[in-house]
């Protein structure tokens, strides 16, 4: 096969943690297609008998993404339907169809839904959810599930993520859709024709059990203050923290189909900061709720991280935190791990994405993972990052640690991090830039730097995270990257 001489397991290895481009590899230790990690070292391999499985046209971290009628369109939503009713035959009867706020929502819904149906597959339409939403109900029926949402993304972008049984598919299932995607249309015989039907019901599923999984818990229910981001949480969250007791202020609910995370939202943190008073707690969600971050006056932001270590701390008290193990990415900052170190909790690091995240956990049975931005997956509660669940968690967690938040936010360790994204036409280019390769070996000698350079699973951008204990050597190495990308580019 033309493999370089290297032991079977290794090969096994990189294949399992780091493959998303097999056909890119670096031929550098330490590297993975430019991403640089702090892991074991992983060498050149050629993977010829691999490629085949991971190499994604359509799919990327987070399902299909782009602009609404250029990459999003009714043909691309009609064949993924159509794809979804063939390769799941025999094994799937059902697809549930979700979405955000988004007004190209049920222009999509509609194409997905005919697409399914020819092939043979009952499709059932419930409507605005939250991603975890559709998760949810996905594992309580055994049965697929097409939520339709680009995130944290603006209105002019839509996406099309599909779960199987609670959580996202495989890579591997991605690119066999791809596959039937790519050979056209294959219809049913009309007496196989699905049925399409509209259950906006079914919502009341995740609701009922949320409020039934919490009804028992005391949280802090006071000066609390929710941003919706015009997105999907505004027609799950009001009811489930009414029904709690939690007294909340929620802004940003009143969406008409173009404003979803306009101004507001997880990725617009000093919006909702502004309007905080000093002893108000605001949280945050995202365009389809799957992420949530706590922010305070001040633009004091309590992200991911941090969410992390406080609910980590409650559960090993709790005895649910399995092995005493939290799992999240690479870009999580070094004091956060420290922080866990404090509390004898170990952190296993994964590549960028939840998918990933949640994949690991599931292989080790681990119990809570998640990311900086956001996405936290408590796998008792769900089986996918939940922003709902995270913030009645979290919420939960203040009360009985009897945290203030004021006092962790200031006391928490964070070492100086720069994250930065660089628009680009050719991602894979760049990524396997001689120049990009050499610069990451060289600064990948320099132990008091950690360096995350990779391609945006779901954005046409190169991201750049640098992290280090001296501010000004983070600042200077993220500007040289930022350069040499720049270089690269104009060559």
């Amino acid at each position: 096969m033309g493999f370089e001489p290297m032991s079977v397991w290794w090969t096994l290895y990189a294949l399992q943690a780091y493959a998303f481009d097999l056909s890119a590899i670096s031929p550098h230790k330490g590297y993975y297609n430019g991403l640089y990690s702090s892991c074991q070292p992983i060498y050149m391999i050629k993977f010829l008998m691999y490629k085949e499985v991971v190499m994604k046209k359509l799919f990327g971290t987070d399902g299909i993404r782009g602009i609404v009628n250029e990459v999003i369109t009714p043909k691309l939503s009609v064949k993924l339907g159509n794809a979804l009713g063939r390769f799941y035959n025999g094994e799937h009867t059902k697809v549930l169809i979700g979405m955000d706020t988004r007004g190209s929502g049920d222009m999509l819904s509609s194409a997905i839904a005919s697409g399914a149906s020819s092939a043979g597959m009952n499709v059932e339409i419930i409507g605005i959810l939250p991603t975890p939403s559709l998760a949810y109900l996905t594992k309580k029926y055994n049965c697929l599930g097409v939520m339709i949402s680009a995130s944290h993304n603006p209105a002019i972008y839509n996406g099309l993520k599909v779960l199987e049984n609670g959580k996202k598919i495989s890579d591997f299932n991605e690119v066999q859709l791809e596959k039937l995607m790519e050979e056209g249309y294959n219809y049913t015989t009309y007496s196989q024709i699905g049925k399409i039907d509209y259950r906006p019901d079914l919502k009341q599923d995740y609701v009922n059990y949320v409020v039934n999984e919490y009804k028992n818990t005391d949280f802090i229910k006071d000066n609390i203050v929710v941003d919706c981001a015009f997105g999907a949480a505004s027609a799950v969250v009001s009811e489930v923290f009414g029904k709690l007791g939690i007294y909340a202020e929620y802004n940003f609910t009143d969406y008409n189909g173009i404003n979803i995370n306009e101004e507001c939202g997880s990725m617009n943190p000093e919006i909702l900061s502004k309007m905080l008073k000093d002893n108000q707690i605001g949280i945050l969600f995202d365009g389809d709720a799957d992420r949530c971050l706590f922010v305070l006056s001040q633009n004091r932001i309590i992200n991911g991280d941090m969410l992390l270590s406080m609910n980590a701390q409650k559960m090993l008290a709790e005895n649910r935190l399995n092995k005493q193990t939290v799992v999240a990415t690479v870009m999580s900052n070094l004091g956060f791990e420290n922080s866990l170190k404090s509390n004898e909790i170990e952190l296993k690091r994964t590549k960028v994405g939840d998918k990933y995240v949640l994949q690991n956990m599931i292989e080790n049975e681990f119990s809570l993972g998640g990311e900086q931005s956001g996405h936290i997956i408590f796998f008792d509660k769900n089986t996918t990052g939940d922003g709902l669940i995270t913030a009645l968690e979290t919420l939960n967690t203040l009360k009985k640690l009897q945290i203030n938040l004021d006092e962790f936010y200031s006391e928490f360790p964070v070492y100086p991090q720069i994250l930065k994204n660089i628009p680009v036409v050719d991602k894979k280019m760049v990524m396997q830039n001689e120049k990009i390769i050499d610069s990451l070996e060289k600064y990948g000698e320099n132990k008091n730097i950690r360096i995350v350079l990779r391609p945006s699973g779901t954005e046409p951008l190169i991201r750049i995270m640098v992290e280090g204990r001296d501010e000004n050597e983070v600042e200077n190495i993220t500007n040289k990257l930022i350069e040499l990308v720049e270089e690269i580019l104009d060559e």
